[in-house]
């Protein structure tokens, strides 16, 4: 576990890398948004990161973030919770009521399982769309030819997506799937693009991608 020094220094230093990169791209100042991504670390990290400035944080699983969240949230309004890892229908109710987005959006029954407890709860987290943009069979996502029929049937249901997101395949080059999932979002008409993590974040980030998911370079090694 970092200092609070050494996570706020974390922190500035990431945010300085993905502003170099947002310039050379020809990008405007502000259109890349960083989510801490807080997965195994507590609450008091969190609070460090908070107190740096940050306010968006990312984590995989619905029950740790109900651990640490609603304390949090209630203590600091501003700071907003996107759920990053694959979300079992089952959750849909909790990850409604916590989450302000959502980056796992990746099958039918869990389109409609958020569907119906967003219309229940009056409460509509940000969406993403995740692409298995490698086709890799153990991982989640849809695959890239069928992503359009699956936002329209999202849309069918009333679902309201704001983006696609990816994890590439760790043997692959990075860019290479970041271009398709780009290309991707273009042609669907979709704004927001969540790609990019600790070891390759600037070069989604020349890429497009408008949100990144850093984790480990801002709270160190995973306990």
């Amino acid at each position: 576990m970092g200092s609070a020094m050494s996570i706020a220094d974390n922190l500035a230093e990431t945010k300085a890398r993905i502003g170099a990169a947002a310039r050379a791209a020809g990008r405007p100042a502000g259109s890349v948004r960083l989510i801490a991504v807080s997965k195994t670390h507590d609450a008091d990290a969190i609070s460090q990161a908070i107190a740096a400035g940050q306010t968006v944080f990312g984590e995989n699983r619905v029950q740790e973030a109900q651990g640490k969240f609603p304390a949090l949230k209630a203590a600091h309004p501003q700071i907003e919770l996107h759920l990053i890892g694959q979300l079992q229908s089952n959750k849909a109710r909790d990850a409604v009521a916590l989450a302000d987005a959502i980056h796992g959006l990746d099958r039918p029954s869990l389109a409609k399982a958020l569907a119906a407890e967003i219309a229940r709860q009056g409460r509509a987290p940000r969406l993403f769309i995740q692409v298995n943009t490698g086709e890799e069979p153990q991982k989640g996502g849809v695959m890239p030819g069928a992503a359009g029929d699956f936002l329209a049937e999202c849309r069918g249901l009333g679902l309201a997506v704001s983006g696609l997101m990816c994890i590439p395949p760790e043997a692959e080059e990075p860019a290479l799937h970041f271009a398709l999932l780009a290309a991707l979002a273009q042609r669907l008409g979709l704004a927001e693009l969540s790609m990019g993590m600790s070891g390759d974040y600037e070069v989604a980030v020349k890429l497009g991608a408008t949100y990144v998911r850093v984790g480990s370079a801002i709270f160190g090694a995973r306990t």
